[in-house]
């Protein structure tokens, strides 16, 4: 059968056991397999005689089989014992003679008689392993082992059909050693030369993420097969369900089968200006490397690949963005009314009506972001933009004056939120601040009726039918005003005929795919303006590489009267420190603040494991782990997750707090995102009230939640927790003027990366910092993230912070590129990359 980058490992892979650990890795097609990169590469194996070996030191030896046998054990276990001598190779280097036993263990008669062929008595061998010692006798238990031809050119290598040359250093050895005085029957042989050999088994060894199921060298061995496959060669040995590794008896048509079935992305002229490989050449360089330095450059290769196409695709969505047509909406599109300039005079624009009814004073920030979003909001084409800020930083009344430009200009606006609490807090802030507007209107500037000047209506999946249909027919209506939605907005029966802007509010919790949704509410076709925020900390070249098809606006300054947060790292196990903790705590619910207690886990009755790794609560669905990010799991040198405590949950930890003595006579609450949307909605509002003034929950609360008397929040196991979704959390508390503390409780041992993060978050209440800490400490793929669906992004090599100047180099040759070409139909491999790209990325976004 034809093999191709698309075709599935589950039908080459005769052990099944091996595809379903593969698939459990993201890795289904061979393609995959390719693109699962190693995270470092192995200094390369020394050779050495059996007589220098050292027990658990990997080594390489050349020698010859002088006995092999089979032998039964319980079970239909069996095991295939060789033993070897290397007494040319030994002599060679001027030690003397030695033997090693190789042991290969199995079940299945088919791969050891074939391995036994392999290793018959006489067969020349180059081996390379890890040596243990057993019963006094060295052992090498499943080494790579390559065959080597005898030095006689009437016997076949491979299928090339060639001998050892006759200058070969080795030739001699082996001759005079033995190595063919017993000449096996014809096969095909791994290698020409034990030189050949050894240069192979003693190169840099990739080293991948593994697991308990599957090794890091077995993971190793597939790929190469599959790599070998590719090319041309047999996949492995027949009837048996390991994998064999294959030769490379013709080098030249190896390579350029390889190529031709992995076709260059690149451009030549942008590989030939980098000096970079081809494709092929890249994935051999990184799983098959040569030397330390190939390896290096075939990552780099592929690390230049993904910035060209992620930036090909960023740049051709931009440039469609701006092809549709859009309703502009002008500031002066005020309706004419009797105001105090005169009758028939233009009313003062909404949007300065409520900037002149702020009971403060904006920031230059907010200022210039406000003006510069007006500019976008009165062309014919969308705007796209991109708002981050700070917690605290005053996004939603910039977005509130956008929304009131376009309610202005006769049209909807639509407010996103992710949750159903942070959308009913919306609308209560919007609902009071059209109110203080419409109050400080001059005389006639309002109807002075009863009903609020802008109508603003509430959309959630959570509402009760009769409510939902009236939210429903009130946007369908399309009477201008703002609309404040959940993913209830993406759904096929919300109607808006005259949307002119939509507002995504903490945008990674939703996906392109979503936000595209609302492009069709429109029912003339147009394209609404887009103004999407975040709060989570996103470093300028970040922003700029992930968000290139928006124009982005930076919000810095904190309004007045916000105060530091005093951060506290504590150790979990100082019981004195944690006592004077609760204690503070307690005194400053006697002063009618609030605290938030904040957990990973909604459970305590289920292993860390259970939950499907990388769920959000609250986001992709509930999962046990609620919070936590793996890309922050300790790995061993294999890859291997290192086992650490088991994580805090809800129940338990509000079952301990009601038992201290500082928390008598205080009621607490729970919350977790696995709760229905009227009990968060009861909930915080007892929080809010003081009822239950000490909440205990999951991450939950991380976005959105205002109360402003919260002035505590404790985050247990704070070292397994990222750094920015450490700084979102610790922006619930302070947003009531009052002195506000962030207690992280922490279980890392010293010197760990665990602690080290905690020490930014300690030092530093800047975001950007922080974030730019992120990415350093987690790499660009972990902090932009898993989508929603949970499937990962296809860039896997880019590191934001480190490659910023390779990102803006693709870019420029991107732009290039387009301005040429803009349809990319002389680059049809590269035009297709973005495509995928683009399909494939649809939900690749910030991720906290």
């Amino acid at each position: 059968m034809g093999i191709t980058l698309d075709t599935p490992i589950a039908a080459l892979l005769a052990n099944k056991r091996r595809a379903s650990t593969l698939k459990s890795f993201g890795v289904v097609t061979v393609g995959d397999a390719l693109t699962y990169y190693p995270f470092r590469v192995a200094d390369p194996v020394p050779a050495r005689a059996v007589g220098e070996a050292r027990v658990g030191e990997a080594m390489a030896f050349a020698g010859v089989v002088r006995s092999s046998r089979v032998i039964a054990g319980q079970r239909r276990n069996m095991r295939l014992v060789a033993d070897v001598d290397d007494s040319g190779f030994a002599a060679a280097r001027g030690v003397p003679a030695g033997r090693a036993q190789l042991v290969f263990f199995s079940g299945k008669k088919g791969y050891l008689d074939w391995m036994a062929r392999r290793l018959a008595a006489g067969a020349t061998v180059v081996v390379a392993g890890t040596p243990t010692e057993y019963m006094g006798q060295l052992q090498f238990s499943h080494p790579q082992v390559l065959t080597v031809a005898p030095a006689d050119p009437a016997v076949p290598v491979g299928n090339a059909g060639t001998a050892a040359p006759a200058g070969d250093p080795w030739r001699d050895v082996a001759m005079s050693a033995g190595y063919a005085a017993v000449r096996p029957a014809a096969q095909s042989y791994d290698a020409k030369t034990v030189a050949e050999a050894m240069a192979r088994v003693t190169r840099p060894r990739p080293v991948y993420h593994a697991s308990a199921r599957l090794s890091s060298e077995r993971i190793h061995e597939t790929i190469l097969s599959l790599m070998w496959a590719l090319g041309g060669r047999d996949m492995a040995a027949p009837g048996t369900d390991d994998i064999a590794l294959q030769s490379h008896d013709d080098e030249e048509r190896f390579a350029g089968t390889l190529a031709g079935a992995v076709p260059d992305i690149l451009p030549e002229p942008v590989r030939a200006a980098r000096g970079l490989m081809h494709r092929a050449e890249a994935f051999r360089a990184i799983h098959e490397p040569a030397s330390v330095e190939a390896f290096r450059k075939g990552i780099d290769t592929l690390r230049y690949e993904e910035a060209l196409v992620c930036q090909t695709a960023l740049l051709e969505a931009r440039c469609n963005a701006h092809k549709s047509a859009a309703h502009p909406c002008p500031l002066d599109a005020g309706e004419p009314g009797g105001d105090a300039a005169g009758e028939g005079a233009t009313r003062t624009p909404l949007r300065d009506r409520f900037i002149a009814s702020l009971p403060f004073t904006l920031t230059g920030g907010q200022r210039d972001v406000i003006d510069d979003i007006a500019a976008d909001m009165a062309k014919d084409t969308p705007m796209q933009r991109l708002l981050q800020g700070e917690v605290g930083s005053g996004k939603t009344v910039v977005a509130l004056a956008a929304m009131l430009q376009a309610v202005g200009a006769g049209y909807q606006a639509v407010l996103v939120a992710p949750t159903q609490v942070l959308a009913e807090q919306h609308v209560e802030t919007i609902t009071r601040m059209i109110a203080a507007m419409d109050e400080a209107a001059p005389a006639g500037a309002s109807s002075g009726a009863a009903e609020p000047s802008v109508p603003v209506t509430l959309l959630t999946g959570g509402m009760r039918l009769a409510a939902r249909r009236r939210a429903l027919a009130a946007a369908a209506a399309g009477t201008p005003g703002i609309i404040v939605a959940t993913h209830a907005a993406f759904s096929k029966t919300f109607q808006a005929p005259r949307l002119a802007l939509v507002v995504i509010d903490e945008q990674h919790r939703f996906g392109v795919e979503q936000r595209e949704s609302l492009n069709t509410k429109a029912a003339d076709g147009t394209a609404p303006h887009l103004l999407v925020m975040t709060a989570t900390p996103i470093p300028r070249t970040a922003a700029m590489t992930w968000f290139g098809d928006l124009d982005i606006s930076w919000l810095t300054e904190l309004p007045g009267g916000r105060k530091p947060i005093r951060t506290v790292v504590v150790n979990e196990a100082d019981g004195r420190t944690m006592g004077r903790m609760f204690a503070h705590i307690r005194a400053r619910i006697d002063a009618g603040e609030r605290a938030y207690i904040v957990c990973a886990r909604i459970d305590a009755d289920e292993d860390d494991g259970a939950a499907g790794h990388g769920s959000r609560g609250g986001r992709a669905g509930e999962s046990m782990r609620d919070g936590i990010d793996d890309a922050y799991e300790t790995l061993d040198e294999n890859g291997e997750a290192v086992a650490r405590p088991p994580l805090h949950s809800v129940a338990e930890i509000a079952a301990r707090l009601k038992a201290l003595p500082q928390f008598a006579g205080i009621r607490f609450a729970t919350l977790t995102g696995r709760d229905k949307d009227d009990v968060k909605t009861q909930v915080m509002a007892g929080f809010a009230s003081g009822e239950t003034p000490i909440l205990v929950s999951t991450t939950v609360i991380e976005v959105g939640v205002d109360v402003k008397q919260a002035s505590c929040i404790v985050i247990f196991d704070a070292d397994r927790y990222g750094l920015s979704q450490l700084h979102q959390l610790r922006g619930r508390v302070g947003r009531g003027g009052t002195n506000s503390w962030a207690f992280l409780v922490s279980r890392a041992e010293p010197g760990t990366p665990g602690e080290a993060r905690l020490e930014v978050i300690h030092d530093s209440l800047d975001g950007a910092e922080i974030a730019q800490a992120d990415l350093e400490f987690r790499g660009a793929g972990d902090v932009l993230g898993d989508a929603q669906s949970g499937a990962k992004s296809s860039l896997k090599l880019l590191r934001v912070v480190k490659d910023a100047e390779l990102i803006a180099d693709a870019r420029s040759q991107a732009e290039r590129l387009l301005a040429a070409d803009p349809e990319l139909a002389h680059e049809p491999q590269l035009a297709g990359a973005v495509l995928d790209f683009t399909r494939g990325n649809e939900t690749f976004l910030t991720s906290n």
